[in-house]
């Protein structure tokens, strides 16, 4: 995993402030949000967490962003050349996901100790049992992804 302090990091940092947006447009879920780049750096799809919104336990941001960037390439369903940012490390479903979408590359911004499968828990990307590998960047402003999580649960416990 490439360090979120390098120079090669930091060239996802646009891409994530676009993730934290879409994040932002979660509403009553837990902000997650991703974006589907290609090599030139434009935004191919993006996704927010829907769960609630949906009534789809599936409805997961990296979900809702891959379905997206699928939907064109009606040739293929690989997703070869793209890479995924998304602020939070994904769960063990979105992990298998970007490995059978064949996603070049995974860039995450906040670990997540309970759930993640990018290395927390589990390292399901970097199992050497499966076909494919992408390569993964963590850490990419981490401190704001985590920042909005924790003030989401935070509001929440008030209530």
């Amino acid at each position: 995993m490439s360090g979120a302090g390098c120079g090669y990091a930091a060239a996802f940092e646009p891409a994530m402030r676009l993730a934290l947006a879409e994040a932002a447009r979660s509403g009553d879920d837990v902000p997650v949000g991703a974006v589907i780049i290609d090599q030139a750096g434009a935004v191919v799809a993006r996704g927010h967490n829907r769960r609630e919104t949906d009534g789809d336990p599936t409805a997961h941001a990296e979900i809702v962003a891959i379905r997206a960037a699928a939907a064109p390439r009606q040739a293929t369903w690989r997703l070869d050349g793209l890479t995924l940012v998304v602020t939070l490390e994904p769960c063990t479903m979105c992990a298998g996901a970007v490995t059978a979408a064949r996603l070049d590359r995974l860039v995450y911004g906040a670990e997540d100790p309970k759930a993640g499968a990018v290395g927390s828990l589990w390292d399901v990307v970097r199992d050497s049992r499966l076909n494919h590998r992408p390569e993964v960047i963590g850490g990419v402003l981490a401190a704001e992804c985590g920042t909005l999580l924790r003030d989401f649960f935070a509001a929440r416990r008030i209530r």
